[in-house]
């Protein structure tokens, strides 16, 4: 069961959903769980068919995919007050192609997806839950497929710090370059060129 301080995030992290109240909420909140992730822990490995939502109250999660040379490809990475599942089971009920590890030591709040529906079908008026869920998945493979096509790496990186000016400093260069698509090298020089525009 979840604390009262972690209702107030999950209530700031769905309060513009119309007609969601605060008695709603209290009731999903008794089928979440509290986890808790040591530094490096994996959250969902690649072939899991669980289907679990979680909200990130502390920590930082990476998702990434390994290519067939052992390279590791970040495709994303999500923070406190972001919620986090795998796009494979939730949207497409089918097994997870990527690898979800924690960057950092992380708190979850935790629900199965599944039980989440039996309350939803149950209630009705609870539905637009799930549209809020999956838009915002749908949204965010959106905005990765546009930043790729239509901004550059440097414009990637300046967005990515502008969402989470700290980022810099709590994940290793070599998954932000992974997640921009460049090199740690390439990554360096447009951090220099970052730093010289400010001087």
């Amino acid at each position: 069961m979840t604390h009262m301080n972690d209702i107030q995030l999950l209530l700031e992290g769905i309060s513009h959903i119309k007609d969601i109240t605060p008695v709603d909420l209290l009731q999903l909140t008794q089928l979440a769980t509290r986890r808790e992730l040591a530094p490096g822990a994996v959250y969902i490995p690649e072939g899991a068919s669980s289907r679990q939502l979680a909200f990130i109250e502390k920590g930082i999660i990476r998702t990434y995919a390994v290519k067939e040379n052992g390279d590791e490809a970040t495709l994303l990475l999500r923070w406190e007050g972001q919620f986090i599942a795998s796009h494979d089971t939730i949207i497409l009920n089918r097994p997870s192609r990527f690898i979800y590890r924690a960057v950092e030591p992380v708190t979850l709040q935790e629900i199965d997806y599944g039980a989440l529906e039996r309350v939803m079908s149950e209630q009705p008026r609870l539905e637009p839950l799930r549209t809020f869920f999956l838009k915002k998945m749908l949204a965010e493979s959106l905005d990765l497929i546009a930043s790729f096509v239509l901004l550059s790496p440097e414009e990637r990186y300046l967005k990515l710090v502008a969402e989470k000016a700290d980022i810099v400093s709590r994940v290793p260069g070599k998954y932000i370059a992974s997640l921009l698509g460049v090199t740690p090298v390439s990554l360096s020089r447009i951090r220099k060129r970052i730093s010289q525009h400010k001087d």
